[in-house]
């Protein structure tokens, strides 16, 4: 499946617009695996809007803050990182089951036990 990203950098005043394909389940279809893949996806798209000529680098799914809203044709998924935001959407998914969805899964790439920082 094909969708939109939206990605606005802390220190530019656009947005950049990208498409993006995601080679799994369909949104009404998606597993735990599929969000993983979706939100990996959208945050690589930041990492690279911000260093383009960057070699693409490992996504670890904590230490940001991400929201589903409901939008026309469908339901968004906002992430907000120190470097910026990006929003992917609309899809074809209910906003209690994608929102429970990424709560399984950022809570999966949680750390097990108590770390030093």
């Amino acid at each position: 499946m094909v969708f939109d990203l939206e990605i606005v950098l802390r220190d530019r005043d656009s947005a950049i617009a990208r498409t993006c394909v995601h080679d799994g389940n369909d949104a009404p279809g998606w597993t735990e695996l599929d969000v993983q893949e979706i939100l990996k996806a959208m945050l690589l798209a930041v990492d690279h809007a911000r260093n383009p000529a960057a070699e693409e680098r490992l996504v670890a799914l904590r230490g940001f803050s991400w929201i589903v809203d409901h939008a026309a044709g469908g339901v968004v998924i906002a992430i907000e990182i120190p470097s910026g935001a990006v929003v992917a959407g609309p899809f074809d998914i209910p906003q209690s089951r994608l929102d429970a969805l990424i709560t399984r899964v950022v809570s999966a790439a949680a750390p097990s036990r108590s770390a030093v920082h």
